[in-house]
């Protein structure tokens, strides 16, 4: 399968629960999977090998795995070492998305080392770069990444505050126009209107999470507002 040719152009949810949130359960992300797939998405991004086992029994979608996990020390928990990589390719995940920023990462390991590791081990398996800047999406296609991702954009602190549909989408295009790999859209893209733009300036695909798939900032969207 071509990953890049099955979601040209097309949605992918993201179905995650933290431990902290009402949704977190295996079970319940697979039914959100579910229930993405009814309403038109093309594939699924997801988090844990739990519930990526889940929501491969319950859908025939490709999914973008990742696992988040805290270390002391590191800033990054995005599939943040060689450990999560291996974990992901034993639950046969169809694309791995890990952080790509130049954060230090745990267990003095490298982004490089990392890369080459996944691509020795399981190079059927596709690479996705969660990046925060333009500069760590060069890097991420040179290292060989398969593609990057805006995800990070705003969560980091050289980047607090952005959005990449500030000042006419101005960073998105940045990324677009910096690399040759495709440019996933991820972060902050809350309404269909965004997914769509993003579309128009160059994404190969969208990513959107918390505006589908957790309800409890849904709700605050319309509780704030009535306020």
């Amino acid at each position: 399968m071509d990953l890049f040719k099955t979601l040209n152009k097309k949605l992918v949810v993201s179905c995650q629960a933290l431990e902290d949130e009402p949704l977190h359960s295996s079970f319940i992300m697979g039914r959100m999977a579910i229930a993405a797939l009814e309403g038109g998405a093309s594939g699924i991004r997801a988090n844990s090998v739990a519930d990526i086992k889940e929501i491969k029994q319950q859908v025939d979608l490709p999914v973008i795995g990742i696992i988040k996990q805290d270390y002391p020390g590191s800033e990054v928990f995005i599939t943040a070492t060689k450990q999560e990589v291996e974990a992901l390719i034993d639950a046969q995940t169809d694309m791995i998305a890990m952080d790509a920023t130049v954060r230090s990462r745990p267990n003095e390991e490298t982004l490089k080392d990392i890369v080459a590791f996944a691509k020795e081990k399981a190079p059927h398996i596709s690479l996705m770069a969660d990046c925060s800047t333009v500069e760590e999406a060069v890097e991420a296609e040179r290292l060989g990444f398969d593609c990057v991702s805006t995800t990070l954009v705003g969560y980091t602190k050289e980047t607090k505050g952005q959005n990449i549909a500030d000042d006419d989408y101005k960073i998105f295009r940045e990324f677009v126009d910096a690399v040759t790999i495709p440019v996933v859209a991820e972060g902050k893209v809350d309404t269909p209107e965004k997914a769509n733009k993003v579309l128009e300036l160059g994404a190969t695909f969208v990513v959107v999470g918390s505006a589908i798939t957790r309800p409890q900032l849904i709700t605050k969207s319309f509780a704030d507002a009535i306020k």
